[in-house]
């Protein structure tokens, strides 16, 4: 079955959608996105969504394609129209096409491209691998300086979880001055006793939408919270460990650079916060 997608105003068969060769996303990766995921046909924090691709459009100097209520009903159309349970919206938002390629900027009136798509994902909550979790491998971190703006940059991204495939893992946690910022789509996260430990907020990390969300609900489930920088060292001594993200939620990790976490299966507290994420949102979906 054919998909339904959305370019610049339309929908359309996705064989027939089409951006021009000279959009600055294509020729410079000037553009930023964000995956927002559905479960039971409703759409998992929308409104933080939204806040956050203001925020990057925003650091980027670029306008927005339309109203937060204008892309609510594109995403709900879009489900409808795909017919999707579980799955997710990806958005994209670029500088548009200025008629040809230069570095600088093209003139503000330029129309900015908005593209959205489906991708179906039956029983995305109910992954198996969250039952076993996920290997990881550090890496070094050469992604530039802005991590917090959620743009289309992602070839080291990709390198680092293509070397983690050929490494026999899940995915890599970047390492950065000996400390880990991040998994290549992802936010780490440690956890000694009742203590959750995740790198603060900066410019080193994406500002995760479901981090925000998940400490939250750890705060409120009496867990310690502990926002501060750890090493791959301190990691391999933790009792667990796992990330979170839009379309994985929370995702144990039980082994880092070969080296097993506490049993070597996931643990209690990531198994708490993955069911505490996964309740509240379905609550809150819209």
């Amino acid at each position: 079955m054919t998909r339904t997608v959305y370019v610049n105003g339309q929908y359309l068969p996705e064989h027939e959608a089409t951006v021009s060769i000279f959009d600055r996303g294509f020729l410079m990766s000037d553009g930023v996105y964000e995956v927002t995921s559905v479960l039971d046909g409703k759409l998992i924090d929308f409104e933080g969504h939204c806040v956050r691709l203001a925020r990057s459009l925003s650091e980027l100097e670029m306008a927005a394609p339309c109203s937060n209520e204008t892309l609510l009903e594109i995403h709900r159309e879009l489900v409808r129209l795909n017919d999707i349970t579980d799955g997710m919206i990806y958005l994209q938002v670029t500088r548009g096409n200025p008629g040809d390629r230069d570095f600088v900027f093209p003139a503000e009136d330029t129309p900015p491209t908005l593209v959205l798509f489906t991708q179906s994902k039956p029983g995305l909550a109910d992954s198996p691998v969250a039952k076993v979790g996920w290997k990881v491998i550090s890496v070094p971190d050469v992604r530039w300086g802005r991590r917090d703006i959620k743009t289309t940059q992602l070839l080291y991204p990709s390198m680092a979880k293509m070397m983690a495939k050929k490494a026999g893992a899940d995915d890599a946690w970047l390492v950065e001055d000996g400390m880990v910022t991040e998994g290549t789509s992802n936010n780490a996260y440690i956890v000694k006793g009742k203590r959750i430990i995740t790198r603060a907020l900066s410019s080193d990390i994406l500002h995760g939408i479901t981090r925000a969300a998940v400490l939250r609900f750890a705060a409120e489930a009496q867990f310690e919270v502990e926002e501060r920088n750890f090493t791959i060292a301190e990691a391999q001594d933790a009792d667990e460990a796992f990330i979170t993200s839009a379309t994985a939620f929370v995702m144990p990790v039980v082994e880092i650079d070969g080296a097993a976490l506490g049993t070597g299966k996931p643990g209690s507290v990531t198994a708490r916060m993955r069911e505490l994420y996964l309740d509240e949102m379905r609550k809150a979906a819209i």
